[in-house]
């Protein structure tokens, strides 16, 4: 069980202010919570168990700059959709839910799942598992990243009472498009 507790406790502090973060604000100002939740959460489990499962396979055979740059490149087209959405109709002062969806799931889990490759918190999944059993550090890695993300999308929908969607759209782009620059330069 101190896995359990190291991992969750590691992987929630990791994730304050994280992309996660910042991801699941962003969809939770496009899609019912529950939706983001869920997509995220079935992604992060996934992302967590591959994480413990083959973390030394990963390490040995993928450079860490070739992850780098995948991830780069997708903050860079996350930043590029949500300025893109900017370009619709100046009235948008009002927020438009889509309705929870088998494909809204999806393409908040892929997005998320594509984002998560090669983060900080994969990799301490990865190292915790070389020293605890892989099982529990699962358990504790996907308990600490659902709480953030809970957390994240809590905010997201506080956010938008005082902001218009489209300010918090425009920040959005405008730190993926940092993180994205970022991770590739840096």
């Amino acid at each position: 069980m101190e896995a359990v507790f190291i991992a969750a406790a590691l992987v929630f502090v990791a994730e304050l202010g994280d992309k996660s973060q910042l991801m699941a604000m962003t969809f939770a100002t496009r899609y019912r919570a529950r939706t983001v939740v869920i997509g995220m959460g079935i992604a992060c489990a996934v992302i967590n168990l591959a994480s413990a499962l083959v973390g030394d396979v990963l390490g040995r055979f993928i450079p860490e700059h070739v992850l780098e740059v995948v991830a780069g490149v997708v903050f860079l087209v996350f930043a590029a959709v949500t300025a893109w959405s900017l370009r619709g109709d100046q009235h948008e002062d009002e927020v438009t839910i889509v309705p929870h969806s088998g494909k809204a799931v999806i393409t908040v889990g892929l997005a998320f799942a594509a984002a998560e490759l090669g983060d900080k918190t994969m990799l301490a999944t990865m190292t915790l598992a070389t020293q605890y059993s892989w099982f529990w550090v699962w358990i504790g890695s996907t308990a600490g990243m659902l709480v953030s993300i809970v957390l994240a999308v809590i905010l997201g929908k506080q956010v938008l009472k005082v902001l218009p969607v489209r300010a918090v759209h425009a920040v959005a782009a405008i730190l993926f498009a940092a993180l994205g620059i970022w991770l590739l330069v840096g």
